[in-house]
């Protein structure tokens, strides 16, 4: 008789993954902090790339655009970092490290930009900036 609505606490309630987890949007934007983060915490690029191959393929629309974008961003950034980090010994080094650094913060952003308005990467697959 103390029950008020039998029957409605019979099953536990359906467990709720986190929205940022499963692909879309969300799980893009947080990548994309992600990768920022990593400037400052290095470990967080490492996931944010496991999170966009896990995803990618997954969320359909204009979201995979910037999955391919975020990967090839990782992949791109490491590469012209090595590139950087090899010719440090060369006082050229530097300067390219410091470029490397503004092209991956550009892209970030340009990328967070498209996302939050809702439109694709224009040229995920670009080495550049991805316009």
């Amino acid at each position: 008789m103390s029950d008020i609505n039998p029957g409605q606490n019979d099953k536990p309630a359906p467990r709720q993954t986190d929205r940022w987890l499963e692909p879309g949007p969300t799980n893009a934007l947080v990548i994309y902090i992600l990768y920022l983060a990593s400037l400052v915490i290095g470990i967080s690029g490492l996931v944010g790339i496991v999170l966009a191959y896990v995803n990618r393929g997954k969320a359909g629309g204009f979201v995979e655009s910037h999955y391919t974008f975020l990967i090839r961003t990782f992949w791109i950034g490491l590469l012209y970092a090595l590139i950087s980090a090899a010719l440090i010994f060369v006082v050229i080094g530097f300067l390219l490290m410091f470029a490397v650094v503004v092209w991956f913060i550009a892209r970030c952003i340009l990328g967070l930009q498209a996302l939050q308005r809702g439109e694709p990467v224009k040229n995920p697959e670009s080495w550049f900036l991805g316009l």
